[in-house]
């Protein structure tokens, strides 16, 4: 009885001495984000005039087109390779998680949620109002713009990563989100999911209709209203702020009875 009394509070003092989230690789995945972000920003300063203003120019296909090139190859894979991986380490029984690893995961949740709201404000704020800027002075000859090439084809898909990314890292690892639906965390992921498809229906206006560039015709609406939508993040940290207290309950009441059992 002694020995497992003994393995059982060194297995709990183990345990504790573990770090609460995983705080270093979200440090390192924030700031590759931001050396990203910056690369794209030095690339339209260096490119965006010298070769971003005529499409048929050989310059803009060796400058402009080889990163719209480049985006849509490495994204997309990086989509494939997050999410599978978090699909087939998926936690296979939720039931026997322990409250100490759960509080953990919960951690690493917001973390999660914290670097693709850092994606979002880059993309729906920065980048968005560049664009704007961008399209009042300059009249477009094609859909891909040195602006579009950086904003929708690159720094929104690479929210969508860490979106749906951290969906299904909640509904893989965490109990309370395999069972239930959180309709703020669907709100936050799939409405600024939605510009993208949005997209299409902008380049049809600007195609067709002369509106170079004014922001209240209604293809434009779709950008507000789905990238409001990301503002669901503050009631799923309200339901991950409960959950997280709940579990601490818990983790509180097994506590108390490991003590008890080792007096």
């Amino acid at each position: 009885m002694s020995i497992t009394i003994t393995h059982s509070a060194k297995s709990a003092a183990e345990d504790r001495t573990q770090p609460l989230g995983n705080f270093k690789l979200a440090a390192g995945v924030t700031l590759a984000v931001l050396a990203l972000m910056v690369f794209w920003r030095i690339f339209q300063q260096v490119y965006a005039w010298s070769a971003g203003l005529d499409s048929t120019e050989p310059a803009f296909d060796a400058a402009w087109m080889t990163l719209l090139k480049v985006e849509l190859s490495v994204i997309p894979l990086l989509w494939v390779v997050t999410w599978a991986y978090l699909w087939f380490t998926r936690d296979r029984n939720l039931g026997a998680l322990k409250p100490r690893e759960e509080l953990r995961r919960y951690f690493n949740l917001v973390l999660f949620n914290f670097v693709y709201a850092f994606c979002v404000w880059f993309a729906t704020s920065f980048f968005a109002e560049q664009d704007a800027s961008w399209h009042q002075v300059v009249v477009r000859d094609t859909s891909f713009t040195p602006s579009h090439i950086v904003l929708f084809y690159g720094t929104m898909p690479l929210y969508v990563l860490f979106g749906v990314g951290s969906f299904l890292y909640a509904m893989t690892r965490l109990p309370k989100f395999a069972t239930q639906i959180s309709i703020p965390f669907v709100l936050a992921v799939v409405g600024p999911f939605l510009i993208l498809p949005n997209l299409g229906y902008n380049e049809w206006g600007h195609a067709f209709f002369l509106m170079e560039e004014v922001f209240s015709y209604p293809l434009h609406w779709g950008f507000v209203v789905m990238g409001w939508s990301v503002l669901a993040l503050g009631g799923l940290l309200i339901q991950i702020a409960m959950h997280m207290l709940e579990v601490i309950g818990r983790l509180s009441q097994e506590d108390q009875a490991s003590v008890a059992t080792q007096r």
